[in-house]
C-alpha cells in the first residue's frame, strides 16, 4: 500500500523552487540552469517543510464516466513530467553519438555558421546540420560528437536527425550510433 502512495509523490531538490497557481494551472520550477512551466490538468499538493510535492486525483475540471478510467494514467503522465521538468532546470543534458566507419568525419563547418556541423558519411557529398539556439555541440574527436542543450526533447530529437540521416547497416555495422549502441551483425551470402 506504501509504494502506491509513493508512487505519485516527488521531492524537490533543495537548489531548486518550485512556484504553483491554482487559478491559472500552472507549475513553475526555477533550477540552477533554467526556468520552465508546466500547464496542469490534475491538482497537486505542495509540503514546503519537507519539500515534497504531490500530485492528486482531482482533476481541473469535470470528467465523464469514460475519463475518469484514464485518470491513473493521467496521474502517472503528470508525475513524468514534473521528473523531466526538475532534471531539465538543474542538469545539462547531452546525447552522445559515434561514427563507424572508413572515412566516417564530424566537424564544425567554418564556412556556413558557427552552430552547424559537417559530416562525412560515405556519400559523394557532405551533410549539414544546423543546430538551433538552445543546442550545443562538441567534437571528442572526428568520430565522436557530443549534443548539449536544457530540453531533453530538443537533444534527443536532434540526436535522433542526425543517426537517421546514416542509421547502422546490419552487415558492417557502419553508420551513425549512440554512444553505447551496438549493432547485432548478420551473416553474409557464403559462396
Amino acid at each position: 500500500m506504501t509504494k502506491k502512495k509513493e508512487k505519485y509523490i516527488v521531492k524537490i531538490p533543495i537548489d531548486t523552487s518550485v512556484l504553483y497557481c491554482e487559478k491559472k494551472k500552472l507549475l513553475t520550477v526555477i533550477g540552477p540552469t533554467n526556468r520552465k512551466s508546466l500547464k496542469l490538468k490534475l491538482k497537486i499538493l505542495i509540503q514546503k517543510k519537507t519539500k515534497i510535492l504531490k500530485v492528486s486525483s482531482i482533476p481541473f475540471f469535470s470528467m465523464s464516466n469514460s475519463e475518469k478510467k484514464k485518470l491513473k494514467t493521467l496521474r502517472g503522465t503528470t508525475i513524468a513530467l514534473i521528473k523531466q521538468l526538475l532534471i531539465e532546470t538543474s542538469t545539462l543534458i547531452s546525447q552522445k553519438l559515434r561514427l563507424h566507419g572508413m572515412g566516417y568525419r564530424v566537424s564544425f563547418a567554418e564556412r556556413l555558421t558557427e552552430d552547424a556541423l559537417a559530416f562525412k558519411l560515405g556519400h559523394s557529398h557532405p551533410i549539414f546540420f544546423k543546430l538551433s539556439s538552445n543546442l550545443a555541440a562538441s567534437c571528442f574527436s572526428r568520430t565522436k560528437l557530443s549534443i548539449f542543450g536544457t530540453s531533453y526533447q530538443d537533444v534527443t530529437q536532434m540526436a535522433a536527425f542526425i543517426r537517421s540521416s546514416r542509421s547502422p547497416e546490419p552487415y558492417k555495422g557502419k553508420g551513425v550510433l549512440y554512444e553505447n549502441e551496438t549493432v547485432v551483425l548478420k551473416e553474409g551470402k557464403k559462396v
